[in-house]
């Protein structure tokens, strides 16, 4: 500690150089926390004590197939099944297709109790549940959005074009752990609108409870194992996981893109650190000259790297907190990213190894030379 005034004189000796070097460092941690976080979201879905009690039930060769709505009925009668609702995804938009948000027809009866956790007051439930037009919108979609209750919106689907159904924001909610971003209407309106078709993508089943979940998965499938179609029982949490590795081995691209923004910061960071260590012969010769041993000098030249990249790695990390947590963005269907603290210090880490990589051999090779060698260079 008692170099640590030293240090910090070091680092601010050329400051423009030094605050280009915490920018270009901090932008690419800022960088790697928001993939970090995308990853991680990816792979590690929340789960609430009710989204666990829950299991979805799909078509068993593909979720892009149907279910008829007949199974309803039948899956409500299955012994540990508390609540059953069906669901479909509608793809719509409101206004500009590039504002994705999750949006699915579901039948009102019987929603809440499969989704207790879902806030909102009890006459603006009736309210959706009584409006065959009404739409259930989460807090921070209606936020968002600019939404509030009475607005009247269209939704446009590229999936069923053939209807735009008009609708009302009936309630808001908050609490799901979809982080208030799922946008809901009546399944009637939406079968009424394709002519009856009666059927569904989805049903969504609550279990009495956590001991029951297993079993009821594999009494709804023993139930449909021999109809046409079959079905596919898994709980809410896996069939996140499964849906999402349809789209492909995300987690290998996302790393492999974090590997190489590592990568080159350090080497930006190596060059402008061999410079900064060259242009300080003259000090180093004059520190050996005083009696500095090689090793207190490579001290500290590493420290002063690890420092300074480990500062600007925390600037970065810390922007990606400040900015996600305070704009509520969110990536295509993840509703909303928030960096974890452990990525934070994650990114400290690779921070300070950037520094020491890229300091490591013109720090080893400065600290090695000889007095008459430095004070030779300089003349």
């Amino acid at each position: 500690m008692k170099f640590l005034r030293l240090l910090i004189k070091n680092m601010l000796r050329n400051k423009r150089r030094t605050f280009l070097t915490v920018s270009s460092i901090a932008v690419s941690l800022f960088l790697v926390a928001t993939l970090l976080t995308v990853l991680v979201q990816l792979v590690d879905p929340p789960e609430t004590p009710d989204s666990a009690l829950r299991l979805i039930v799909r078509h068993r060769v593909s979720l892009f197939n149907t279910l008829p709505i007949a199974y309803r009925e039948k899956i409500a009668q299955i012994e540990g099944v508390e609540a059953v609702v069906g669901s479909m995804w509608f793809g719509g938009y409101w206004k500009d297709p590039s504002q994705f948000f999750a949006n699915f027809s579901v039948n009102p009866d019987g929603f809440f109790k499969v989704y207790p956790d879902l806030q909102l007051p009890e006459e603006q439930k009736e309210a959706f549940k009584n409006d065959r037009t009404g739409a259930l919108v989460g807090a921070n979609l209606a936020k968002q959005m600019g939404w509030e209750l009475g607005d009247r919106i269209t939704l446009i689907s590229p999936l069923f074009n053939q209807i735009q159904p008009e609708l009302t924001i009936r309630a808001i909610y908050q609490g799901g752990n979809d982080d208030d971003m799922t946008f809901y209407y009546h399944w009637d309106y939406f079968n009424e609108g394709l002519g009856r078709a009666n059927f569904t993508g989805t049903y969504n089943v609550r279990a009495a409870s956590k001991e029951d979940v297993p079993r009821v998965a594999e009494a709804i499938d023993a139930a449909f194992r021999n109809a046409n179609p079959p079905t596919k029982t898994e709980t809410e949490r896996a069939f996140i996981l499964g849906f999402i590795q349809m789209l492909g081995n995300i987690q290998y691209l996302i790393s492999s893109i974090c590997g190489v923004v590592v990568f080159t910061v350090i080497l930006v960071a190596a060059t402008t650190m061999a410079m900064a260590i060259r242009e300080r012969g003259r000090e180093i010769a004059v520190l050996k000259a005083l009696g500095f041993r090689t090793r207190l000098i490579l001290s500290l030249l590493l420290s002063e790297s690890v420092l300074l990249a480990a500062l600007a790695a925390f600037i970065g990390s810390m922007a990606a907190w400040a900015f996600f947590g305070a704009t509520g963005v969110g990536a295509g269907f993840i509703p909303r990213l928030a960096v974890r603290p452990w990525i934070i210090g994650f990114c400290v880490f690779i921070g300070a190894m950037v520094g020491l990589l890229a300091s490591g051999i013109p720090a080893w090779r400065a600290a090695r030379i000889s007095v008459v060698d430095a004070m030779r260079r300089i003349v």
